[in-house]
């Protein structure tokens, strides 16, 4: 395994080079959407009207930041389980999405899409909202705000420490790990 510092405007191009178990350290800008704001999108998408960023080479985060404290950028900021997103991810990432952060499984259909457009389906650590909030340097409220906490928020990252969990060659870690155990067994 391998540990990768990676500029989030190049990830389209680093994702190919990633492998199930890699470590990255992602900086630049990232988006947060969750179950209500991917609904959003996906409206927009079928009424043919634009979406809140540009999805090409985008990473959405899967996290509803609670609000900031004095003197940071964000409050807690951990991820939301990913699974709730596999109905609209695979329709994103074919128009041009290129990464997932999120915790958990995916479906087969997310990681067919994965290999389809070399992209990438990164974990960070689930009830570590604090420590990841330490990783955020700023915080903009881009669409959606009605949502509160699912709002979609276009946020800056510094070091964000991720893992892969699924890559553009078809490998993925819970899938990986259920045989792994299966064997053992």
């Amino acid at each position: 395994m391998n540990t990768f510092r990676i500029d989030a405007s190049a990830l389209s191009e680093k994702a190919p080079e990633l492998r199930a178990g890699d470590r990255v350290l992602l900086s630049g800008t990232i988006y947060t959407a969750r179950d209500a704001a991917h609904k959003r999108m996906m409206a927009a998408l079928r009424a043919g009207e634009p979406l809140p960023f540009p999805l090409e080479g985008a990473c959405i985060y899967f996290a509803g930041p609670t609000p900031a404290p004095a003197g940071m950028a964000i409050g807690s900021c951990g991820p939301t389980t990913s699974g709730r997103m596999d109905p609209y991810t695979p329709a994103l990432m074919d128009r041009g999405l290129t990464a997932t952060i999120g915790k958990g499984g995916r479906s087969r259909e997310v990681y067919d899409a994965i290999v389809r457009n070399r992209g990438v389906y990164l974990c960070a650590i689930g009830g570590a909202g604090a420590l990841a909030a330490q990783c955020i340097t700023s915080c903009e409220v881009i669409a959606y705000e009605d949502l509160g906490c699912e709002s979609v928020k276009r946020l800056t990252v510094r070091g964000f420490p991720l893992i892969v969990a699924a890559d553009c060659a078809g490998q993925n870690l819970f899938d990986a790990g259920r045989a792994a155990y299966r064997k053992e067994a």
